[in-house]
């Protein structure tokens, strides 16, 4: 305790976006808290998207997820893809801000918590080995990694690999998306058996459409997999 409190004498903790004081490392300041779009109340059962009205407890869904048949039986999101929920994104994604590894895995174990179980597989999304060889990290794998080790499960972070480079999801409609993705991902010739009778627990940074995850989910089916879930760090919704 003494080398923490000379430690933070050297470097007092700083908030995570702003870099102004905090109590704690890895934290956000009082007026960065209030404008992150942490997804709380209310929200659908199978992508984590906010819904108007109280939490009764029982399953609701958002016209998407009543429409688009979905392959997982449950899913969450920590944060809205706007603001500084984007900003986080992005710096993880492509400023190589590491540090934000540990506090997104505390919001991905706080929004997951409702669709947990002790049994669970946690898989990060696969990323094609050339990005990966461009990008130097897969985020998801990262972020996935982190938040098994905090809610105790295991992780297998090559269970699922990315059979072809697909192109951008960029400026594609719904159904380009899940075309876009089509048989892109299956399971890994050497892992996949380890979801056969497993609840399997998918992590990605951003879903939009459940493109991404679709795909993921059923090769993760197609390998066995008792039930899939999705956990997303952030969710873009239509009035974000």
């Amino acid at each position: 305790m003494g080398l923490q409190r000379l430690v933070h004498l050297a470097f007092p903790p700083q908030c995570l976006r702003c870099g102004a004081p905090t109590s704690s490392d890895f934290g956000l300041c009082g007026a960065c808290w209030r404008e992150t779009p942490f997804i709380s109340g209310l929200v659908c059962d199978k992508c984590g998207v906010p819904l108007p009205g109280e939490d009764e407890g029982r399953a609701e869904y958002c016209d998407d997820c009543l429409t688009i048949a979905r392959p997982w039986s449950r899913g969450r999101a920590a944060l809205l893809y706007k603001d500084n929920g984007r900003g986080f994104v992005l710096a993880l994604k492509h400023a190589d801000r590491l540090d934000l590894v540990r506090p997104m895995a505390e919001w991905l174990d706080r929004a997951a918590r409702p669709i947990l179980s002790p049994d669970m597989l946690v898989a990060p999304v696969p990323l094609h080995w050339s990005r990966l060889l461009r990008r130097r990290y897969n985020q998801s794998a990262l972020l996935s990694r982190a938040f098994a080790r905090r809610a105790g499960l295991d992780h297998c972070p090559d269970v699922l690999v990315r059979r072809r480079r697909t192109p951008s999801q960029d400026h594609r409609d719904r159904d380009g998306r899940f075309a876009n993705l089509a048989g892109a991902i299956q399971a890994h010739p050497r892992r996949g058996h380890k979801m056969r009778d497993r609840r399997v627990l998918l992590v990605d940074d951003v879903m939009t459409s459940g493109a991404t995850f679709a795909a993921a989910a059923d090769a993760c089916i197609a390998a066995g997999a008792k039930e899939v879930f999705v956990l997303a760090l952030a969710r873009v919704a239509k009035d974000a």
